[in-house]
């Protein structure tokens, strides 16, 4: 269940409740997950609960009673997922950027940001790393192409290519990172209109370098070349670019669920504080049926999928 809105009022949000849980058992689902939105995981997802700050584009900002509402009704913390903060005029600790530098001077390794002049190749890079580097999350399914091109075309009159990064060991892709520039600071002034004025003025915000924010949407290695220092070179590679354009000051590196430990410590390691706490919730219908958290995903992933590849 998701897009919850809901006027301060339990009895409401009860009824709300009730008519999904009703829905969903009728085409035998026994739990119900929420918020949990349409399209992928990184937009729009998860309850917020802590760091009521301004809301990020593409992150779920809600009142802070929704909060009791699920509780009460019996809905479990399922997983939580942390958002944090990037201070950008504090530059980056210089034990990461040693590091950083040395990986990415290996020879063997390439760093390249994203063209849309050869987006068909970027794309099937991005499948290809996605849908290894997420084979060990619960419930996965890989990515479409379609919904890779479809992102493209509406982000591209505000897209930066040099704010999307790519990692290939021997030409091969093994990593990427996505940021996004958070657009809610234009669109905040357009009093949710988009006629013709609106978009000249939004073009125009956009020139006047209005967007003084980034969001890392996503962020993947495939598990043989985690732990390889690859993560740091992609960061490396994107901070020498937006290190320089001054108008650009914080950074939020989101969302990372607590089933993901190795990029929590990746955060930790760019000088990133906390920002946000969203949860995501589970509600089992049946009181008799143990309730689980979401599975963590193990920091050998590298070792299970060398193991795999060897056949063992």
């Amino acid at each position: 269940m998701g897009f919850f809105e809901c006027i301060n009022d339990k009895k409401a949000a009860f009824i709300l409740f009730d008519v999904c849980r009703e829905w969903l058992s009728e085409r035998g689902m026994e739990a119900m997950d929420g918020p949990i939105n349409f399209g992928e995981n990184d937009n729009y997802w998860g309850l917020l609960v802590e760091g009521f700050t301004h809301p990020g584009y593409g992150m779920n900002y809600n009142p802070p009673y929704y909060k009791d509402f699920f509780e009460e009704y019996g809905f479990k913390i399922y997983f939580e997922q942390v958002s944090n903060h990037l201070d950008l005029k504090k530059g980056l600790p210089e034990r990461f950027t040693k590091i950083a530098q040395w990986v990415a001077q290996k020879p063997e390794y390439k760093f390249e940001h994203f063209r849309f002049a050869e987006a068909d190749k970027f794309v099937k890079d991005f499948m290809k790393v996605y849908n290894e580097a997420w084979a060990f999350h619960e419930n996965f399914v890989p990515i479409k192409e379609d919904m890779l091109f479809d992102t493209l075309k509406k982000g591209k009159v505000f897209l930066e290519e040099k704010f999307i990064w790519y990692a290939y060991v021997n030409n091969e892709p093994v990593g990427f990172m996505i940021l996004m520039p958070d657009v809610n600071q234009i669109l905040k002034h357009l009093n949710g209109k988009l006629n013709l004025f609106s978009k000249l003025k939004f073009l125009y915000l956009l020139k006047r370098k209005t967007i003084t924010r980034g969001r890392i949407v996503i962020m993947g290695v495939i598990p043989k070349y985690q732990k390889s220092g690859i993560e740091s070179g992609i960061f490396y590679n994107l901070a020498k670019v937006i290190l320089p354009m001054e108008h650009y000051t914080e950074l939020e590196l989101s969302w990372v669920g607590d089933f993901n430990p190795k990029m929590r410590l990746l955060h930790e390691s760019v000088g990133a504080t906390f920002a946000k706490r969203h949860n995501t919730y589970r509600k089992i219908f049946d009181d008799g049926i143990e309730y689980k958290r979401s599975h963590i995903i193990p920091l050998n992933t590298k070792e299970k999928a060398v193991k795999n590849n060897n056949g063992l």
